[in-house]
């Protein structure tokens, strides 16, 4: 089988690597040894697939399904790897293999094409909120992940130098790096979080009907996970008159049932939208990068 990155997968790693590399040129054949390494038999590669992984269905040798999932070094597959150990399904994806293999994870089938996104967002919102929940764990002693403060520190320099090629968006950025010192000045917990958990990242399942996958595991509050799943459907918040409206309550409702601060959560949302919006911008997504910074501007 020729291993054919998706469209989406290649648009994506060419925004976080501009300049180019070499994996995806590399991607084919390390594909076609994971598989003969393993023995395993190829379905289909899932399309459209994610934005920083090659993902493959497969059955392996005893006919159990499985997904095999290839990553770039920059997606930081390894801790992927170290937080769905520690997890060891609990609220998220199974590893089915426990050795190293770089880059290279072998995972639990799920139902790759039913999300917590396909319900009613009501109903989404509170199902992906009791998943995260279950993820929200002690991390382990001398844990590979980075930390809240270093990942929004670097993500910090990038949008102060945004902001000095684009000064229209440098007041939402001043706000925003702001917020982000005030956290950070006592953070009220250390857990692992999922790190980059929205409605799209909770599939269904077999052994529990909700289950995390894709993890860009980091270490830090709880409320900082929480605020990427604040502006999920954001197309839909920003179409709607009440959009303003309704965002507040979904701060106010996902800080009440999870019991973390509204204050922060509302905090770290604004930090993670302003950042999303300035990256979108830098890249040459200017739709979704209006979209974000319109709806950071009403927290």
């Amino acid at each position: 089988m020729v291993f054919e990155p998706p469209k989406r997968l290649v648009r994506a790693l060419g925004e976080t690597a501009p300049d180019g590399d070499d994996w995806l040129e590399k991607l084919p054949g390390a594909a076609q040894r994971a598989v003969a390494l393993r023995e395993l038999t190829v379905e289909r590669v899932q399309v459209p697939g994610g934005r920083s992984s090659l993902v493959v269905l497969v059955r392996a040798a005893d006919g159990t399904p499985a997904v095999l999932k290839l990553a770039p070094g920059r997606a930081r597959p390894e801790a992927e790897r170290a937080a769905l150990a520690h997890w060891a399904g609990r609220g998220a994806v199974q590893l089915l293999e426990p050795f190293s293999a770089e880059g290279v994870l072998l995972l639990e089938r799920l139902h790759p094409d039913v999300s917590v996104r396909s319900l009613p967002e009501a109903k989404a919102l509170l199902e992906a909120a009791g998943t995260l929940r279950r993820l929200w764990v002690e991390p382990p002693d001398g844990f590979p992940f980075e930390t809240v403060a270093e990942r929004t520190g670097r993500q910090a320099e990038a949008m102060r130098a945004r902001a000095q090629a684009a000064p229209e968006v440098a007041p939402l950025v001043d706000v925003a790096l702001a917020a982000r010192e005030e956290l950070l000045a006592a953070p009220p917990e250390h857990r692992l979080l999922h790190g980059t958990f929205r409605q799209s990242k909770v599939l269904a399942g077999e052994r529990t009907p909700w289950l995390a996958v894709g993890p860009d595991p980091v270490v830090g509050e709880c409320a900082f996970d929480l605020a990427r799943l604040v502006r999920d459907r954001v197309e839909d918040l920003i179409a709607q008159p009440s959009g303003a409206a309704t965002t507040r309550r979904r701060v106010k409702r996902l800080a009440e049932s999870l019991d973390v601060d509204q204050e922060r959560l509302r905090g770290w949302t604004l930090f993670r939208a302003v950042e999303s919006g300035v990256r979108a911008g830098r890249v040459g997504r200017p739709r979704d990068a209006e979209l974000l910074l319109e709806f950071a501007s009403w927290l």
